[in-house]
This record gives C-alpha cells, structure tokens and sequence, in this order.
C-alpha cells in the first residue's frame, strides 16, 4: 500500500510515523507513507495556499489550485487506481468497517482541511469521497489523516505480530473487546476471575463472549442493534 498525504504543516507528522507499528510495517515494506508540503504548488511568490471566500465571511479558505497541482503531481509517481480523501468535518464518520474498507486500497491520497475548509470545487471535481473522525471541529485535517493511517495500516497482512489478534478487538462483530488481565494474578486485593485461569478454553471462550456482550450493551447499546 501506498499512502500519500498533503498538508500546509507536513512536520505534524514525523513523530506518529516513524514510531511504533506504523514505523515498522514502513521498515517491513508493508506500506510507503509520504508527506507532501501544500506550499511547494503554490503559483504564488510567497507560496501562499489561502484566500478570502467570495461572498465575504470570516475565515481563509485553502485554494483549489495548489491542491489539484498536488494531487496530479502525486499521481503521476503512483501506478494503478489511486484514491482521493479529503478530511473535512462534514465527510462520512470513520469507523472500523470504514478502515477495513480502505486497507484494500493500493493508493491512497489524503488532503488534509484547514482554516475554514477549502475551496468547493475541490469537493465537487477532485475528492473521491469526505471523511470526518468525529462530530467536533478540529483545526485542520492533519490529525484526522494521521489516525486513518494508523487504524489502516495495522489492517494489513504481515503488520501485526499475531494476526489472530485483529479478530478479538473492540468493534469486531459489533462488540467492544471482553475484559483483559495479565501477570500478577492477584494484584493488590483483586484477584483475576477464575475461569481465565482455569485452562477450560470452551469456558473462557463464553466467559468472554458474555462480558463482550454485557460491556457493549452498557457503554454502546447502538452497536447491538447492527446485529439485527
């Protein structure tokens, strides 16, 4: 997979990508992430990316211009079908099925909002689809890029250590993840439950079934009703 990103502050990103697994699945291979500097298109003299919205109101709007420079110089080093995310408070919310979704994809280009949005025909002639991580407003989309690059590349075949562990996490089958305990088994006065030590996997099995089941319907009833 191939994952570019084009962002006014392109330093945001180098210490979430090059730490952790998003570092090593770049090591391995797995994914090339590269980050593109918005003002290197720019036309403009001083490299200005912005400009007042027609009609009057508050704010600066990215220009269409060095954003569609940006993508079609990025396009021109990628082979195959590439897709285009623009990450704005008014795109579809992401989720877990959303990032499964997108770690299928070969290429992916993320434009990243900032100031008061950006310019309409970008939205309407370059996007192939907006993405919010949240009903709230950020101050740009570099935060948003930074975790859909993270959920999708820990999506990707040979990224994590155990792949079996992909399929016991929160949101698999609409269900937050069961309760975990590790070493001590007594800590403090609380002790692990007994059926995690018993060595009776049928019996964890369901144990974990059950609390997964029990957790969600407190915390996020809505996801119980997907599985109808």
């Amino acid at each position: 997979m191939r994952i570019d990103i084009i962002t006014i502050f392109p330093e945001m990103f180098s210490a979430v990508l090059s730490e952790s697994i998003v570092k090593r699945a770049q090591q391995k291979g797995k994914v090339g992430i590269f980050v593109h500097d918005l003002r290197e298109y720019s036309l403009d003299k001083h490299h200005k990316v912005d400009d007042r919205p027609f009609g009057g109101g508050s704010g600066m709007l990215l220009q269409a211009e060095p954003i569609f420079r940006a993508v079609s110089a990025v396009k021109r080093r990628i082979r195959g079908k590439v897709r285009v995310i623009l990450l704005c408070p008014q795109g579809k919310t992401f989720n877990q099925r959303y990032a499964k979704k997108l770690s299928r994809c070969a290429n992916l280009i993320f434009v990243c909002g900032h100031y008061e949005g950006v310019d309409e025909r970008v939205r309407q002639h370059l996007a192939d689809e907006e993405i919010s991580i949240g009903d709230y407003v950020l101050t740009g989309g570099e935060l948003p890029a930074m975790v859909l690059a993270d959920s999708i590349v820990r999506l990707l075949p040979g990224v994590l250590g155990d792949k079996n562990s992909l399929n016991f996490e929160s949101f698999e089958g609409n269900l937050l993840e069961y309760p975990q305990y590790s070493r001590p088994a007594k800590f403090r006065k609380w002790s692990v439950p007994g059926v995690l030590v018993s060595g009776a996997h049928d019996k964890i099995a369901a144990w974990r079934r059950s609390e997964a089941l029990k957790r969600t319907k407190k915390r996020r009833p809505d996801l119980l009703k997907k599985q109808v």
